[in-house]
C-alpha cells in the first residue's frame, strides 16, 4: 500500500474547519435544547437499536455515544448539503436548523461515554495498526481523536468503517483530506484498517 500524507495541507484544512466551527453558536438556546429528545427520537429508531443495519448496502449504522458533538454537527451539515450520499440521512438533516444540530449533537453525545479497556488483537488488526500510522495526525492514537472536528474511529462498527472508507474512495462522500488519503487503498487495506479501529475501545451505542 502506498499512502502519502501531506500534513501541511491537512493542517491548513483543519484550521479552516476549526475557524468555521468557531462561527457556530457555542450553545443552543434552552428552548431548542429542551426539544433535543424529541429531535433525537427519529435517530434512536436506527442508532439506538443494537445491531441495526442499513438495508443496502448492508452495514451496521454507526455508534454515536461518545462521538464528538462538533463532528456530529459537521456530519449533519454534510448530509444536509448532500456531501454524503444517504437519502434517509439527507431527509433527516434537511429540516434541521443550526441550533437543532447543536442541541441534537450534544444530546446524542450525552447518551454514552467512550469505552475503555484492552483492545483485541489478531493478524488483521496488527496489519491495520501498521497501516493506520498515517491516520494518527487527524484521528489520534488508536483512533481517539483529540480534535473535535475529526471523528473518533476507535470502537466503531467494522462494517461501517469499511463502508465509509469505500465511500470516500468512490466519491459518494466528499472530503478533500480523506479523498487523498484513500486514493491508493486496496480492499485489503480498507478491511485491515476497519478491523484495527473497530478493535480499539472507543465510541459506544447510544442508550
Amino acid at each position: 500500500m502506498s499512502i502519502f500524507c501531506n500534513r501541511s495541507i491537512s493542517f491548513i484544512l483543519i484550521s479552516i474547519a476549526m475557524t468555521a466551527m468557531a462561527a457556530i453558536p457555542a450553545q443552543a438556546s434552552s428552548d431548542t435544547a429542551a426539544e433535543a429528545p424529541v429531535l433525537a427520537s427519529t435517530c434512536l429508531g436506527c442508532h439506538g437499536i443494537p445491531g441495526y443495519r442499513n438495508a443496502y448496502p448492508s452495514y451496521r449504522v454507526p455508534k454515536l455515544g461518545g462521538q464528538h458533538p462538533e463532528y456530529i454537527v459537521i456530519a449533519l451539515h454534510d448530509y444536509k448539503n448532500k456531501g454524503r450520499a444517504h437519502k434517509t440521512m439527507q431527509a433527516q438533516a434537511a429540516g434541521l436548523s443550526e441550533q437543532d444540530m447543536q442541541a441534537l449533537a450534544a444530546y446524542l453525545f450525552g447518551r454514552g461515554k467512550l469505552a475503555t479497556g484492552k483492545a483485541k488483537s489478531d493478524a488483521r488488526i496488527e496489519r491495520g495498526r501498521e497501516k493506520a500510522a498515517v491516520c494518527t495526525a487527524c484521528h489520534g492514537a488508536n483512533g481517539v481523536s483529540t480534535m473535535p472536528n475529526w471523528p473518533v474511529l476507535a470502537g466503531q462498527h467494522e462494517s461501517y468503517l469499511k463502508q465509509a472508507l469505500t465511500g470516500y474512495k468512490q466519491g459518494s462522500r466528499t472530503d478533500p483530506v480523506m479523498a487523498g488519503q484513500v486514493l491508493n487503498l486496496t480492499e485489503e487495506d480498507i478491511a485491515d484498517l476497519a478491523a484495527f479501529f473497530a478493535a480499539q475501545p472507543g465510541v459506544v451505542s447510544i442508550k
